[in-house]
């Protein structure tokens, strides 16, 4: 009920600022009472979708104020983003956390950290090609620095617009001629500036990783076909 709700809202079918139907249409819309009808609209107040205001009903709030790390919002963006625009914005978010992060890394970590990190390269680069295994060790490689960087905000933030982009087939994109490689080379890109302790090197690395490989990947007409 709640999903469907939010659906309707991030797919501009109920616009910004609009007001939701009364509750005994939604009531008769959705099969059910206005009881979980009043609960679900209590669900979309608390993720900022909606504002009750007594007298005049329930209006659609902005974008801007719509809590978009909150699953169900975020997967409604995300499965509904025929133009990819939700995905281009994540990346961007994405990249700015995530270079933070490596440039934590770079300015303080111990020898173990770094042969942690240059572990999990080592053992993707020696797979020689794309395959599942190499992409989960991508992963794996991006969850280390986030750990290691001690940034406990970044690293929730990142991790959940990671992952669940990461669910989306739009996000995995289009296969490209030597992804593999290339994803070697920018990683190399983002250890060898953390071994020397080079902040603004390995910020840059990981952001242009980050969102030039996404630019590779990305449809140039999602919506053919």
């Amino acid at each position: 009920m709640t999903s469907e709700l939010v659906e309707m809202i991030v797919t501009g079918e109920i616009a910004e600022g609009e007001l939701l139907p009364p509750e005994a249409p939604l009531s008769e819309h959705f099969g059910v009472s206005r009881t979980v009808i009043r609960e679900s609209v209590k669900r979309l107040e608390e993720k900022g979708l909606v504002v009750v205001t007594q007298g005049r009903g329930t209006q659609v709030s902005r974008s801007g104020s719509w809590n978009m790390l909150d699953p169900i919002i975020l997967s409604a963006l995300i499965d509904n983003d025929e133009s990819l625009g939700i995905l281009d914005e994540l990346t961007i978010v994405r990249g700015h956390l995530e270079s933070a992060m490596a440039g934590s890394v770079a300015a303080r970590h111990t020898p173990e950290e770094l042969e942690r990190i240059t572990h999990v390269l080592d053992t993707m680069r020696a797979m020689q090609q794309e395959s599942d295994a190499s992409r989960q060790e991508d992963v794996v490689f991006h969850l280390t620095i986030m750990e290691i960087s001690g940034n406990r905000l970044a690293e929730n933030i990142a991790k959940r617009l990671y992952r669940r982009a990461l669910e989306s087939n739009r996000y995995q994109g289009a296969g490209y001629q030597g992804a593999f490689e290339s994803t070697i080379e920018e990683h190399t890109r983002v250890v060898e500036a953390i071994g020397r302790n080079d902040v603004e090197g390995a910020e840059r690395a990981m952001r242009d990783h980050i969102v030039s490989s996404w630019q590779r990947r990305r449809l140039a007409d999602p919506t053919a076909g």
